[in-house]
């Protein structure tokens, strides 16, 4: 829906989940950022009742992380969209590790396949004790 030459993706892992953002490259590139904002409010809203739907299209019904978060109810992930200067973000968090590990393992394979286009976040996720 925008163009991925134009953008940036970027997945933070969380200790509740993850932050996606999606931010254009050239900052006065308003047509992007309406389109970044459209489908990142539209997929948040879907997410919100449990639709993953435009997920699995994208990349595929077998991307990692994307079945625990299908089968979580809806409410369980909470999910905030919000508007950034640059374009937009979805907050994704939960309580349940489960939940919390499939974010994480659905953000890893997005950044594959995003590849050039996607960078992971800052570290804000501490690491586990063994």
């Amino acid at each position: 829906p925008f163009d991925l030459e134009q953008t940036t993706h970027i997945f933070t892992k969380t200790e509740k989940g993850g932050i996606q953002q999606v931010i254009v490259k050239e900052s006065a590139d308003a047509g992007q950022i309406r389109l970044i904002r459209a489908h990142l409010l539209k997929i948040s809203r879907e997410f919100m009742h449990g639709n993953f739907s435009d997920a699995a299209k994208i990349h595929g019904e077998n991307m990692p992380g994307l079945a625990e978060l299908r089968k979580a109810k809806p409410g369980l992930i909470r999910i905030d969209y919000r508007e950034l200067d640059t374009g937009a973000q979805i907050d994704y968090s939960t309580d349940d590790p489960g939940l919390v590990n499939a974010i994480h393992r659905w953000f890893d394979a997005q950044l594959s396949d995003h590849a050039r286009h996607a960078v992971p976040g800052p570290d804000r996720h501490p690491p586990q004790s063994p």
